[in-house]
């Protein structure tokens, strides 16, 4: 096994490519002229809420499926008419896919027997793939001796013992509890660092995808809404449905004039925007704003419900519209207020994130804890 490479070419800049790739079954389409570029030796998050086409792309990349239009080029490879078994990818599902009849050694060794490796050489990659995820001595185990956990791990080194070109990923942490999904994020993150490899990685959790990836992709409804650094997305998403799906946010129908954005019947200095005058949303992060006493602040509320988040303090305030602003505020610093207290909200207009004219069913609203 290859312990450190970029892609398959230190050249290939670019490690997978999907290029307008649309798929529909029946009347239904579940992938519209989808366009993604993943850089090589980058691990790529596709995030979006259940049926809206990331594990349909998923399996376009593997070969499991066929695009109706569209291209997949891996390394700079058009493999979209290569069968599965010729794209040397290495995939993890999410049921881990172990044969319970073979113990962990012959598990991770399956890839490389079909391809009627040496004896010797099996024993060594199977030995390296082992280490790298962390279960050596564990090579006799029964598959069933084995936490949720551990068998994940087997599956990610059986993947990967083939050496293969790009790891593919589906949905591979959903079955484990919160600690183990933390701990093999985190081991992920490390052997993607540590072998360079090209990774695709589906979920529709934002923490998990937040937390691993060098690119979030979100999808809705067969499409890329928005794709870049975690960090950018966050500070900057490029619509409601990305500001609301990467975390909590307050949509807040707002309205533009020469030098002010005026919004819960204030008016604040205009943000730098380049929308004309006129009705826009704003979002705000829930940790952009803090609690103030009443007269301290930009606006004034009444406190509905306030709810202890280990590190974070989730308060749920009514300002009068049509909406309560949920503030969150570090708990360890967080100002006392509890239901029924009046307050005021303080924050910056910069921290206001624009929109055009839209409404905001636009996005999924949570429902607030």
């Amino acid at each position: 096994m290859d312990t450190k490479r970029v892609g398959f070419g230190a050249d290939a800049l670019t490690g997978l490519e999907l290029r307008g790739v649309s798929k529909s079954y029946g009347e239904t389409e579940v992938l519209s002229r989808f366009s993604l570029s993943v850089p090589s030796g980058t691990l790529c998050s596709l995030l979006g809420p259940s049926g809206c086409g990331k594990t349909t792309a998923l399996r376009i990349v593997v070969g499991l499926l066929e695009p109706d239009e569209g291209r997949v080029v891996l390394h700079g490879r058009d493999i979209t008419d290569l069968p599965s078994k010729e794209r040397n990818l290495g995939m993890v599902f999410q049921n881990y896919a172990l044969f319970p009849h073979l113990d962990v050694f012959e598990n991770i060794a399956y890839g490389l027997r079909r391809r009627r490796f040496p004896e010797r050489r099996v024993r060594e990659e199977v030995g390296k793939a082992l280490e790298l995820v962390r279960l050596g001595g564990y090579d006799r185990r029964a598959v069933a001796e084995l936490s949720g956990g551990q068998q994940q791990r087997v599956a990610l080194a059986r993947a990967l013992v083939i050496n293969p070109e790009m790891l593919l990923l589906d949905e591979p942490l959903s079955n484990l509890d919160a600690r183990l999904r933390a701990d093999l994020r985190d081991d992920l993150r490390r052997i993607v660092d540590e072998l360079g490899i090209t990774t695709l990685f589906v979920t529709h959790d934002q923490e998990e995808a937040m937390s691993v990836a060098d690119i979030v992709a979100v999808v809705r409804d067969g499409r890329l809404e928005q794709a870049g650094a975690p960090r950018e997305l966050y500070d900057f998403p490029a619509t409601p449905f990305v500001a609301d799906f990467l975390g909590r946010v307050n949509l807040i129908p707002a309205t533009l004039s020469v030098d002010a954005v005026s919004l819960l019947g204030r008016s604040f200095p205009r943000p730098k925007t380049t929308f004309s005058d006129g009705p826009v949303l704003c979002a705000l992060r829930p940790e952009k704003i803090a609690l103030a006493p009443p007269e301290e602040g930009n606006l004034l509320g009444v406190v509905r419900k306030s709810t202890f988040i280990g590190p974070v303090i989730r308060f749920i305030i009514d300002v009068g519209a049509e909406r309560p602003l949920v503030v969150e505020e570090s708990a360890a610093s967080a100002r006392t207020a509890s239901p029924g207290e009046r307050v005021s909200l303080r924050f910056s207009p910069e921290d206001l994130r624009l929109f055009g004219n839209t409404s905001p069913e636009a996005a999924p609203m949570k429902k607030e804890a």
